[in-house]
């Protein structure tokens, strides 16, 4: 259990190491890019991030395999977007009341409302196919082969994503904030250091300040991106089996691993990210890349799992399957966010992008932090016993 318990740690520092690496490089690339907030958080961002929980139920079903392997999988790819409606919404939240007094917009979240609510839009709609297919499959004619079925709903879902990613692509302004050095930069300035200096201490830090800030070159910033992503990828999976191995003793089933411990492991990299960007008072970043991420795992997962797994989350005895109760609560939690970021009354240009002219609304932090009462609602149904 020690073992596991350090090896846990060592895999949650690893994250927070890389993901500060990553918001770092993806902030780079975008400016490079000249790409929209949206863009950058909901696409560069979230994509990046949600690798490892999409690699989980792959390894799971494809190597793994057998029934345990699917009951895994379908687990996982139901509890990525279940976590990130409920805890991963909850600690942004969080994160805003804890730093709101160094942050220019206080305790609430200056967003860009058109991007929140088309990546929840897109994940309800997308999501809500997904369950339903559960129920169309089996229902469809015995004449129609279920290899059809199963393959029109995954294109229909891979579809809604391509056409996600045009709409984010084609929207937006380039973003404008001003932005930290390249990581990378900043670590190897002190190379630049030379006898010389010595004597002209500001000729030096000029050229050292000169050479951190400057716009790095394409090549540095992919280097960066992919250590962030090997380092990101490599703790999630030395955290999620030290969960596992804990999980074993302590006698979880692989259901509960699936849906809350494993998706709550892999799903650090957002919630940390997220961290990092409301902390600098980015909170499109910060929220784009959670929805971003909602909505990919709304469909390039899910497919694998209408194609490779039953897919059946339909209940047989009295209680409602764990499964599907995920995916409803989910649903509700994504939802009242959807409809907190258009209400009327949050419809005000917050003081920081009054400055920049920058369109926005100002949201309150406890529409966000509502969404721990959502998960707890699933973790009392558990306990309960209303959940099977």
């Amino acid at each position: 259990m020690a073992i596991n318990i350090l090896l846990l740690l060592l895999g949650l520092v690893v994250i927070l190491f890389a993901a500060a690496l990553f918001t770092n490089a993806v902030e780079w690339l975008g400016k490079r890019l000249r790409l929209s907030e949206g863009a950058i958080g909901s696409v560069l961002a979230a994509v990046g991030t949600a690798l490892p929980e999409t690699l989980l139920p792959v390894v799971a079903i494809l190597f793994q395999g057998g029934d345990l392997g699917k009951e895994i999988g379908t687990g996982a790819i139901l509890g990525a977007p279940f976590m990130l409606a409920t805890l991963a919404m909850f600690v942004t939240g969080l994160a805003a009341v804890i730093y709101r007094r160094r942050r220019p917009q206080g305790r609430d979240l200056c967003i860009t409302a058109s991007v929140m609510r088309r990546d929840l839009g897109f994940f309800l709609v997308l999501f809500c196919g997904a369950v339903g297919a559960s129920f169309v499959i089996p229902a469809v004619s015995p004449a129609i082969p279920p290899v059809v079925v199963r393959g029109v709903i995954g294109a229909l879902l891979l579809g809604g994503y391509v056409l996600y990613l045009v709409l984010t692509f084609r929207g937006g302004e380039a973003t404008e904030h001003e932005l930290e050095g390249l990581t990378l930069r900043l670590w190897f300035r002190r190379w630049l250091i030379r006898p010389e200096d010595e004597e002209e201490p500001e000729a030096f830090h000029e050229r050292r300040h000169a050479h951190g800030v400057a716009t790095p070159q394409y090549r540095e910033i992919s280097t960066q991106l992919v250590l962030a992503l090997v380092g990101i990828i490599g703790g999630a999976w030395v955290f999620v089996h030290a969960v596992g191995h804990m999980a074993a003793v302590m006698g979880v089933r692989p259901l509960v691993l699936a849906l809350i411990i494993a998706p709550v492991a892999t799903e650090l990299p957002e919630k940390f990210n997220s961290v990092i960007w409301v902390r600098q008072g980015k909170d499109t970043f910060a929220l784009g890349n959670i929805t971003g991420a909602m909505v990919f795992q709304s469909s390039i997962p899910v497919t694998l799992g209408i194609w490779l797994t039953p897919w059946n989350l339909q209940a047989s005895s009295g209680r409602i399957p764990a499964a599907l109760a995920s995916a409803g609560i989910a649903l509700a939690a994504a939802a009242f966010v959807w409809l907190a970021a258009g209400l009327g009354r949050f419809q005000e240009r917050c003081a920081t992008c009054v400055r920049r002219e920058r369109p926005c609304v100002s949201m309150p932090s406890w529409a966000m932090v509502a969404g721990l009462g959502f998960w707890l609602v699933f973790v009392w149904g558990i306990i309960a016993g209303l959940l099977r």
